[in-house]
């Protein structure tokens, strides 16, 4: 509805104007409409409106155009050029085509909007729409606005402000010229304007307009001032004077009236408060610096940066101080503003408020630094980098100090001239002036000095930092933390400082290891270089020649040799803590640079880089996230000569204070962590964790999100495209060629985690295309967007484009990302939407040349992203109609229900139920069901024994050439480490006793690894594996499955070396596996229901409206399940409340409401009976409503917080028009944003639906069904018999007790039965089911005891110990091949070795030097004595000795190595 609707006579008291024709003049002064002058309906805005008005629009006053135009109307009317209201449907046919094809609120012709339409010719013309006007806002107060401009002579717009007495007018907005075929949505801060305003938005028609210009869902934002209240709460808020509001007591003398009386900006301190418009009040500019801040009213000079109006008047009349970042500046310059002198803080802290404003392309940082000392920088409070968007931001900093000080604002240039950064209204709070002056730096000790500090009298524990000026006790844990605790940040001084650019010489606690460094006479080490005075050739970043840097210096030390800057000890860090810096590497042998963390006495790679990387100054970035207890290390390893130096500046920890606790509630548009902080809806999900607790990132809240991917195991729903010149691969650790590609995945961020690349080597050419497509999502998304992380680094990269593709193939382009854009994972979120149903299609392309390669990782679109309704499964058409609703039919007319295919029983007689299920296949008549995944860059082949290429040149099944089997596809492009898989279809349930047997084969030519998965909801296990070669013969492998429910079989091929292929596997057999085989009457799980007929059945089915036992037991004695508030059949009494008596609400902001009914009377839309027969169901009635309109029914009591345990049950119709929208399902809390936990959309025919879902949330929360409308009257959407399990008010799962066994017995698995535990493993089944002679030593795949060898040394099922070394090598060493049983899936590169434990990589120079890498069997410390050891000290020696010829032959002659950076 828009706000034309809701307004009231009196709301404005505006001077009398003028209205254009058609509009009625109110006696406000106000234009409407005329047909409403009736009422006489005014824009009531920025007031404080009764209670109805807040429960439509809680904070905000919102226009959609489609009740009216809701005040705005044309100023300049009869020139044949003017906006109007309307529809594109209600347009003559000949000027539809300058209207918006659909509008923005309701997605379609028929919706309402403000566009512009050209009757006549005119060489000038104007259209100008004008608001409504406006008393007053508050100090938050936005406009958000949709606009369409597009078209080839479409032409610009601009939107005024324009205020009463006020003769300037601000430019608030500006678009320019075609913009694309779609709606943009803007943002307009406009803060506190104490005088009425209103808005203007002009174009102009100089004789030619071809476009469509459109205007749509305009909302107003915190607009409001706060409202009046008797008395406030606690000492932390101020009590208007007039208006009796209560506000926060930061926001008093902060120059801004944020009462609306300005009584919390009377009797304000001299000297703290400066906004600028009498020049800089008492700051100063420094003299030190490179240039001074300007001050400026209006919009700085440079186009798309800095602000458009000053923020203490919010014109631009207003004057603010800003960098100008136009030549003569350059890249790193500083400007800086002083304040004047404050004293040392007391019991409070000296509060610093300031509003910034960084927008622009090449935005660089602001920061806040606290000096003690007058010719020192001092310490950084607090630091912004990169661009913010076209806003003011408001900063508070709480400083405390035990000496005089004082506040230093520092803006840096960035690298062009789109870097204007503005700062205004810059006050202070409980500081008092001091008229001294500071001391010089030389009596003060410098942040992040090691000097002995002075403590006070303390009684801290040794668990606890006493802090040095007051011996206040902390925890240790929260020193070098990032975070000052103690009142004069005593904890932080001996620590690694956020910021360290090296100035003065200062390593800002950075240290090197001397314990890494050569004994030489010139070890190879950091030093420091400034300019061109110790380094010739060099400069720092900043390209200042008295600018300082570090540099490891490659004239000194040998090949290989090793220089290491390490911090101290870190305590923790906050989730998104990244580490940043700036490197340069130049020179035909400059060495390596790599980015090292220690964490519980274990050192591994986080980033690496090798060879020069050209002649310039290149970022680094390392996320770290969320850690604890750890240094981090930065490593130059010397090249073979030394001709190139490692050189490091701006070394910074961005983000890696850790959270605080939140003092607010979490809004609409935010995630409510487990811990209680608020999120961002957007950084939900995205693999990144943004809580802290990783609770952001849980599956079970996740699981829903379309698309999600973080290829650990494969490509999940992402598809390689057919069609295009080569495949995405799948990757761990880095790619083949150095120079180009990450070190490790952003999942993990560790060498052992996987990603996708696009290799650019040969065979790929300049311009081949690999291409990667998401299925289909819905056109019905709102507000869908698209998250992943991208990596593209290297001299010769191509690029990466992302489309959006729709089912009519219509493409747009939504990214091109081109060339070298950085070493390090970057975050790219892209929006998507389309008025058909539409894919993702995300496509790399090569460069010229090899170092190319390009990486995305942890993809996923966001949960407002909907799938695409699919037509039915072929399993569900019933051609002949010969069975009932819900069943299928056998090849021979019998039926059978769902949940009896692929369940290892024919029960349809003819096989019908259990063909294509991945079932037991000799492979000679086809796959019998078994498919290749989607995702994969090469298949598992169905082919014939053969002598000359690399498969078996027989078959097992027939021994013969003529015989079929399943083999690894050789390919030409195929590399090491491609994997490949061969699923089944999901089986419902296993017996017991079921194993798995097939034939594998693999010989020195028929190569490769077989691995064998078994997936379930909970996640995927490897039971099988095989590496090496057993001879040319076919083996036999025998896997117990024993018993398990709704699972896949999964076949992994690996290729073990590049272009490889051929290992097979022929004569797959389920053996035992038709449920029943075991004891009758015992279930699987402990939670599990039995039926009467002794059937089992998963508990979340019991009682859900629906007989899942074959004898119904489970739909009986429901009393305490349908109990549970919200269940509901909806056959309530005729004149009783079903709302009442089912515990279920009606939204009030919804847009109608739910209806009962026994059934609907026009049959083409809407189920004719509920989902029993012969009672009652709730349907929303789609005739009266129009496209877009919402209905909303909630459970009315909340639930207990819980994940992944509450099962909501329930029946939905949807039959009737094919323009449907969709049934959602949600969990809504009383703060934060509601989860998406299911949802369904289109056409689902004429019958009944089952759903059952599981719920979940970190909080308290309701069940809400939302059922949106469709385009025509035939889209009713129905509900029936809603239930809950039992899980849902439990807060955990309801098990049965298990049977209670003495510590001296051993319990059987699948019988309620006691042995004794010496019968264990005897030989002799003893258990009913056989379960105690389910033996680790018995079984192929698993592993025996490990309790009579060495350490290093692994023991055979024999008893024979054997080198642990000797273990996964792909050769068989044990009699029985145990010790190539359940390895590692992952593969090390370059003769490392795979720890079983860490998985991590261990390269050769960490084996045999006497420190365990690898706790599991100690391989790394394995056979370090003897010949294997002698061999490997050989190597070493001969590798020292090229590397000491080569230092030998190459003459010690230092050459500029490092650019100036411009």
């Amino acid at each position: 509805m828009g706000v034309g609707g809701l307004m009231h006579p009196h709301c404005l008291s505006v001077p009398a104007a003028l209205c254009p024709p058609a509009f009625f003049t109110c006696h406000t002064g106000e234009c409407i409409p005329g047909s409403q002058h009736r009422v006489c309906v005014c824009v009531r805005l920025f007031l404080r409106p009764p209670l109805p008005f807040f429960l439509l629009f809680p904070s905000a006053a919102a226009c959609d155009f489609e009740g009216g135009s809701c005040g705005w109307y044309e100023n300049a009317p009869g020139d044949g050029f003017d906006w109007i209201w309307g529809s594109r449907v209600a347009l003559q046919p000949d000027y539809q085509d300058q209207a918006p094809p659909q509008d923005h609120s309701t997605d379609t012709s028929k919706g309402h909007s403000m566009f512009v339409v050209k009757t006549t010719k005119s060489l000038s013309q104007k259209a100008e729409l004008r608001s409504p006007k406006f008393r007053q806002s508050a100090s938050g107060c936005t406009l958000s606005f949709w606009h369409y401009n597009y078209g080839q002579a479409v032409g610009a717009a601009d939107m005024y402000l324009r205020v009463d007495g006020v003769n300037n007018n601000t430019v608030v907005w500006r678009t320019l010229y075609d913009q694309g075929s779609r709606w943009l949505r803007v943002l307009i801060q406009l803060g506190r304007l104490t005088r009425p305003f209103h808005f203007s938005l002009t174009k102009l028609s100089l004789g030619v307009f071809d476009g469509v210009s459109a205007l749509d869902d305009i909302r107003f934002e915190d607009c409001a001032l706060p409202p009046p209240v008797p008395v406030c709460q606690g000492q932390q808020h101020f009590h208007c004077r007039d208006t009796k509001a209560c506000i926060d007591r930061l926001l008093v003398c902060d120059l801004t009236d944020d009462c609306g009386d300005t009584s919390d900006e009377d009797h304000c301190a001299q000297g703290l408060q400066c906004d600028f418009e009498d020049g800089l009040c008492n700051w100063t500019q420094d003299d030190v610096d490179n240039f001074d801040w300007t001050r400026i009213q209006g919009p700085t000079p440079t186009a798309k940066t800095g602000p458009w109006k000053d923020h203490s008047l919010g014109t631009v009349l207003g004057h603010y101080l800003y960098i100008e970042t136009s030549a003569p500046q350059a890249f790193r310059d500083t400007a800086v503003l002083l304040s004047p002198n404050f004293g040392p803080t007391a019991h409070q802290a000296c509060i610093f408020r300031f509003h910034y404003h960084m927008f622009g392309q090449h935005v660089y940082k602001l920061a806040v630094y606290k000096r003690t000392s007058r010719d020192a920088q001092g310490l950084l409070l607090w630091a912004q980098y990169g661009e913010q968007g076209n806003l003011w931001l408001r900063e508070t900093l709480h400083i405390r100090s035990s000496q005089p000080f004082q506040v230093l604002v520092e803006g840096t240039v960035g690298d062009d001239l789109n870097g204007d950064i503005a700062i205004d209204d810059l006050s202070f709070m409980d500081c008092l002036l001091y008229d001294g002056d500071l001391p010089s730096a030389g009596l003060t000790t410098p942040w992040g000095s090691s000097g002995p500090p002075t403590e006070a009298p303390n009684n801290c524990s040794h668990e606890q930092f006493a802090c040095q000026e007051t011996g206040r006790c902390i925890d240790a844990g929260r020193r070098c933390d990032f975070r000052g605790d103690c009142a004069d940040e005593s904890d932080e001084v001996t620590c690694v400082q956020p910021l360290c650019n090296f100035e003065g010489g200062l390593m800002c606690g950075w240290h090197q290891n001397t314990s890494t460094s050569s004994e030489a006479e010139h070890p190879f080490q950091w030093f420091i270089g400034q300019g061109a005075s110790l380094h010739p050739g060099e400069e720092n970043h900043s390209a200042s020649h008295d600018g300082f840097y570090v540099y490891a210096d490659s004239s000194n030390g040998a090949y290989g040799a090793i220089a290491d800057l390490l911090t101290p000890l870190i305590s923790r860090t906050g989730p998104q803590c990244t580490l940043t810096f700036w490197y340069h590497m130049n020179g035909i042998t400059v060495g390596t640079l790599q980015v090292l963390i220690i964490s519980g006495g274990v050192t591994q790679d986080l980033w690496a880089l090798s060879g020069s990387q050209g002649n310039s100054w290149k970022k680094g970035e390392v996320f770290l996230g969320t850690r604890d207890k750890f240094q981090i290390i930065l490593r130059a390893k010397r090249g073979i000569s030394y001709i190139g130096d490692v050189t490091l500046d701006d070394v910074a920890f961005e983000d890696c204070a850790p959270l605080l606790t939140p003092d607010r509630q979490c809004h609409t548009d935010e995630f409510t962590c487990a811990n209680d902080f608020c999120i961002s809806k957007d950084n939900l999900c995205d693999f990144s964790d943004h809580c802290g607790d990783a609770s952001d990132e849980d599956p079970r809240i996740c699981g829903h999100f379309y698309g999600r991917c973080d290829f650990e195991f494969d490509l999940c729903s992402w598809r390689q495209w057919q069609g295009d010149d080569f495949d995405w691969l799948l990757r761990v650790g880095s790619t083949p060629t150095l120079g180009t590609g990450p070190s490790a995945d952003h999942t993990l961020q560790d060498p052992s985690g996987h990603y996708i690349y696009v290799e650019s080597s040969f065979p790929q050419t300049v311009g081949n295309v690999a291409k990667l497509s998401s299925l289909t999502i819905s056109r019905l998304s709102r507000d869908c967007k698209l998250i992943f992380y991208v990596h593209m680094a290297g001299r010769s990269m191509g690029s990466l484009l992302v489309y959006q593709v729709t089912v009519s193939n219509q493409q747009r382009q939504l990214l091109n990302l081109t060339g070298d854009q950085g070493n390090y994972w970057q975050r790219r979120q892209l929006a998507l939407h389309a008025d058909e149903d539409f894919m993702v299609l995300i496509e790399g392309q090569v460069g010229k040349g090899g170092k190319g390669d390009i990486s995305l990782d942890d993809i996923t679109f966001t949960g407002e992203c909907l799938p695409s309704h699919l037509p039915s499964s072929s399993l569900t058409v019933q051609s002949d109609g010969l069975c009932p609703s819900g069943y299928l039919q056998c090849h021979g007319g019998g039926c059978y229900t769902p949940r009896q295919r692929c369940n290892f029983v024919d029960d349809c007689v003819d096989g019908t139920d259990e063909e294509e299920c991945g079932t037991s296949c000799d492979f000679e008549h086809g796959r019998c069901g078994w498919k290749n995944s989607l995702a994969d860059n090469f298949d598992w082949v169905i082919g014939l024994g053969s002598l000359q290429s690399l498969r078996p040149p027989v078959d097992h099944t027939l021994g013969t050439q003529n015989g079929h089997f399943a083999y690894l596809e050789a390919t030409p492009a195929g590399l090491r480490g491609d994997k490949a898989h061969m699923k089944s279809s999901r089986w419902t349930e296993s017996s017991g006793t079921c194993r798995l047997t097939f034939w594998y084969f693999m010989s020195p030519k028929a190569t490769g690894i077989i691995r064998l998965y078994v997936k379930t909801d909970h996640g995927l296990s490897e039971v099988w594996n095989k590496t090496g070669s057993p001879g040319d013969t076919w083996v036999k492998a025998e896997v117990p499955l024993r018993r398990l429910r709704d699972f896949e079989i999964i076949f992994e091929g690996v290729r073990s070396k590049d272009f490889g292929g051929g290992a097979a596997i022929d004569d797959i057999r389920f053996e035992s596996c038709q449920p029943g085989d075991e004891v009758p009457g015992l279930c699987l799980l402990l939670t599990d229901f039995m039926c009467a007929n002794k059937q089992c059945i998963d508990s979340h089915l019991v009682c859900d409206y629906k007989a899942d036992c074959d004898d119904g037991s489970d739909e009986v004695d429901c009393g305490d399940v349908h109990s549970v508030p919200g269940t509901c059949d909806f056959n309530v009494p005729e004149g009783e409340s079903w709302e009442s008596s089912c515990h279920l609400h009606q939204d009030e902001n919804d847009d109608f409401d739910w209806t009962i009914s026994s059934g609907v009377l026009d049959t083409g839309h809407g189920p004719v009976t509920d989902h029993g027969g012969k009672g009652r169901f709730i349907y929303i009635n789609s005739v009266a409503q129009k496209e877009g309109s919402v209905a909303i029914i909630s459970t009315w009591a909340q639930f207990p917080a819980s994940v992944g345990m509450c099962h909501v049950r329930f029946f939905y119709y949807m039959h009737g028009s094919k323009q449907i929208r969709t049934l959602k399902v949600y969990t809504a809390t009383d703060a934060g944003m509601n989860l998406l936990m299911w949802s369904t959309s289109g056409n689902q025919g004429g019958t009944w639906k089952y759903a059952n879902i599981i719920v979940s949330n970190y909080k308290p929360f309701r069940v809400t069904f939302v059922a949106e409308v469709g385009v025509d009257g035939d889209t009713d959407i129905a509900l029936d018999d809603i239930s809950f399990s039992k899980e849902c008010i439990t807060q955990g799962v309801v098990t049965l007790p298990p049977p209670t066994c003495s510590l001296e017995s051993f319990q059987c698995q699948l019988v309620p039965q006691c042995i004794s535990s010496t019968w264990q493993c005897d030989g002799e089944a003893d258990c009913v089911d056989g379960s105690d002679e389910f033996c680790p030593t018995k079984m192929p795949g698993t592993l025996g005891p490990q309790d009579r060898c060495h350490s290093s040394e692994f023991q055979c099922r024999s008893g024979q110990c054997i080198p642990s070394l000797l273990r996964c090598d792909g050769v068989a060493d044990c009699q029985g091949a145990e010790d190539e049983f359940a390895c590692p899936v992952k593969l090390c590169l370059n003769d490392s070795l795979l720890c079983e434990d860490t998985h991590d990589c261990v390269p050769p120079s960490q084996r045999c030097d006497g420190t365990v890498d690898c706790v599991s069997f100690q391989p790394d410390e394995s056979s370090c004595t003897g010949e294997l050891a002698g061999v490997r000290h050989a190597g070493s020696a001969l590798r020292v000795s090229i590397g000491k010829v080569l230092n030998m032959e190459v003459t010690r002659v230092k050459s500029p190595s490092v650019p100036k950076r411009v």
